[in-house]
């Protein structure tokens, strides 16, 4: 008798512990979400182009006018960016290598709109942020200039096409000391 209400103390022990944690969702990795920071969403943005927007400071600084016209679309689980996009990049570029903001440094932002799972959506929001740090390196920008980082779909505010469109993008902040080398 012992040994059997030994066994069926541990069946039930199984039985509770199974029908308690059986459907739940799985816990997401930790690593894979990186924490939400203030100076990873701009105070003010500009929409400077289709798939990029600067913070207000660094666009009053490199004389970058808002496009009032188009806002930040990306297209869907792409990374490719437009003629308008590298003329704003090639704007900044200057500003940073000879221009008034010569030597300092910017935070590259991948984004993405909430479709996909989050895991995706933090590696194409980084697909993005390397596609413009790869072209503003190729424009004379130094490493150490561009701090690269992704948020996905974490700050994705979207429901709708119009509104997802808007999520995909790459922010580009400027950061509040110099980071690079001379």
């Amino acid at each position: 008798m012992r040994i059997t209400g030994t066994i069926v103390i541990a069946t039930l022990g199984l039985a509770v512990a199974v029908g308690c944690g059986g459907n739940k969702p799985q816990a997401k990795h930790a690593e894979a979400t990186p924490p939400a920071k203030e100076a990873d969403k701009p105070p003010v943005e500009v929409t400077a182009s289709p798939n990029i927007a600067v913070s207000t400071d660094l666009a009053e600084a490199c004389k970058i006018s808002p496009e009032k016209s188009i806002f930040p679309r990306f297209r869907y689980n792409q990374d490719d960016l437009l003629a308008d996009d590298q003329v704003v990049l090639d704007t900044i570029a200057k500003c940073l290598t000879d221009g008034v903001l010569k030597g300092r440094s910017v935070k590259l932002i991948g984004r993405a709109d909430p479709r996909g799972t989050d895991e995706y959506n933090l590696a194409l929001g980084s697909q993005r942020s390397s596609t413009v740090r790869d072209y503003m390196d190729q424009h004379g920008l130094k490493p150490s200039q561009l701090v690269e980082t992704t948020r996905g779909a974490i700050d994705a505010t979207g429901t709708d096409e119009d509104g997802w469109r808007k999520d995909r993008r790459v922010d580009i902040v400027l950061l509040a000391t110099t980071t690079a080398s001379k």
